[in-house]
């Protein structure tokens, strides 16, 4: 952030960032700390917090902050919206300033909106700003990369996760929610650590009835396709890690359902190839997440697959 301060200072903030973010790491949250940084109108240090521009910021409401982000239902960003940006970014800033855009997940950029982009970006305005926030930037185009600034925000450690997670939230089982979430304080702040304890609990037993043949796979696949599916697929894919573990003789972390099915030490080096290939299952569904799937068909082949 001192850079940042610094180069804004002497007139030489970059006209692009990618802000590349581990989910739930603050990405989003440094990509308004810069939009606020450009349009603060205070005294030093900036931004300020107080001025007019900041509590607009704030609210949402700054008339030269573009966000862009999938419309609605849509898992991606598109062309139109691009387009639309660009004229925005074109016309005179309301306060004589910079213009900021935010794109967020830029990584949700179809192909037509990043090559409208990539003109923005060629031709930039005078004095504007695009901040695009991405989890995977490898998933945007090599010509887009080239004309930003990155800045890579890297997760806390667990203990600072947890001991701010506790400031703000209170104390709870926030050590269980980051085990499934991943190093992600700022998402996990959201999550109720009850709700996700049981969700896991829920989930682990299902998956235990799955391997015995006791569970209704199709009407599992359409509950969970409604409601918190990430979640549950990342119930599922810490479930299964923790099987290949024990295969290779590692000590699982968390509690495990006990059945017949997984391995123990000893057992075949098929069964722990096949956990992997599972394993590899769900990873393919989480990023399918962002694509127009069917869903519940998607998950009941996963389910299904656990009994072979």
């Amino acid at each position: 952030m001192q850079a940042l301060r610094q180069a804004h200072a002497a007139g030489r903030l970059p006209h692009a960032l990618l802000i590349q973010d581990a989910p739930g790491a603050g990405g989003a949250e440094l990509a308004s700390w810069v939009a606020q940084l450009a349009l603060c109108s205070g005294a030093e240090p900036r931004p300020c917090g107080g001025c007019s521009g900041c509590k607009r910021l704030e609210s949402d409401q700054h008339p030269d902050l573009i966000r862009i982000r999938p419309i609605e239902d849509s898992q991606q960003i598109r062309i139109e919206q691009v387009r639309e940006l660009g004229e925005g970014l074109a016309l005179t800033a309301h306060q004589g300033g910079y213009k900021v855009a935010i794109l967020e997940p830029a990584d949700a950029l179809n192909r037509f909106a990043a090559n409208a982009l990539l003109k923005t970006l060629e031709e930039p305005a005078p004095r504007t700003l695009l901040a695009l926030v991405a989890v995977q930037p490898s998933r945007l185009p090599a010509t887009i990369l080239s004309r930003c600034q990155r800045i890579r925000v890297r997760p806390p450690t667990r203990a600072q996760s947890l001991e701010w997670l506790r400031q703000v939230r209170g104390e709870g089982a926030w050590e269980s929610v980051l085990d499934l979430i991943g190093e992600a304080p700022l998402a996990a702040a959201g999550l109720d650590p009850r709700l996700i304890a049981e969700l896991r609990r829920e989930t682990q037993q299902v998956l235990g009835e799955t391997l015995a043949g006791r569970a209704d796979v199709i009407g599992t696949a359409e509950r969970w396709s409604r409601t918190e599916l990430p979640l549950r697929l990342a119930c599922i894919e810490n479930w299964l890690t923790e099987r290949i573990r024990r295969g290779c003789g590692v000590p699982a972390n968390a509690q495990e359902v006990r059945s017949g099915a997984h391995p123990r030490g000893g057992d075949s080096v098929m069964n722990t190839r096949a956990l992997f290939q599972r394993l590899e299952q769900v990873r393919e569904l989480r990023a399918a997440l962002a694509t127009p799937i069917n869903r519940s068909l998607a998950l009941e082949s996963l389910l299904r697959s656990l009994q072979t």
